[in-house]
């Protein structure tokens, strides 16, 4: 593990949330990846390789495309490499009230060169239990085409960069 500057992580990490959470193009996302990354995901398990790990992201986002980032905090920390980010799963309420989260936590270590060697993914199994009870019985009452329509109506209250425009 080799030391780099808060700002180089800082400007990646950006990178990172940019084209995953906001821009939602996986493949770009995924080659911000090393070759031979590991992504620890405690529900769907551990993934090693940049291709495993774009054969995994894609369908599922497609799946669940109603589902969008918002952006709660990030810390890094340059002499370990890590980023460690909190932010909430969210979906838009297909009655137009509010929003339907569940949170999650992340801890990235950095490899160098804009590429990440590693991702771990913590998320609230019950969580995300409820608010997919709670989003399917809205849908049901509401809108029972609204997962089609990939609404992003608020991306939190973070900074510019971690915001997409509203649809």
């Amino acid at each position: 593990m080799g030391t780099f500057s808060q700002q180089e992580i800082e400007q990646v990490f950006r990178l990172y949330w940019r084209t995953g959470a906001v821009g939602e193009d996986w493949d770009a996302w995924a080659d911000l990846f090393t070759e031979d990354c590991v992504y620890i995901e405690h529900f769907y398990g551990t993934m090693r390789g940049r291709e495993t790990v774009r054969a995994w992201i894609k369908p599922i986002m497609a799946k669940y495309g109603e589902i969008y980032t918002s952006y709660e905090w990030h810390v890094v920390d340059a002499e370990r490499g890590r980023v460690v980010f909190y932010m909430q799963n969210r979906r838009d309420h297909p009655g137009g009230q509010g929003t339907i989260d569940f949170p999650g936590i992340s801890i990235l270590e950095y490899a160098g060169g804009g590429k990440w060697r590693s991702e771990e993914d913590f998320w609230s199994v019950t969580g995300r239990e409820k608010a997919m009870r709670a989003y399917e019985e809205a849908c049901r009452r509401c809108d029972p085409d609204h997962p089609r329509k990939r609404t992003r109506r608020d991306w939190g209250n973070g900074p510019e960069w971690t915001r997409g425009p509203r649809s």
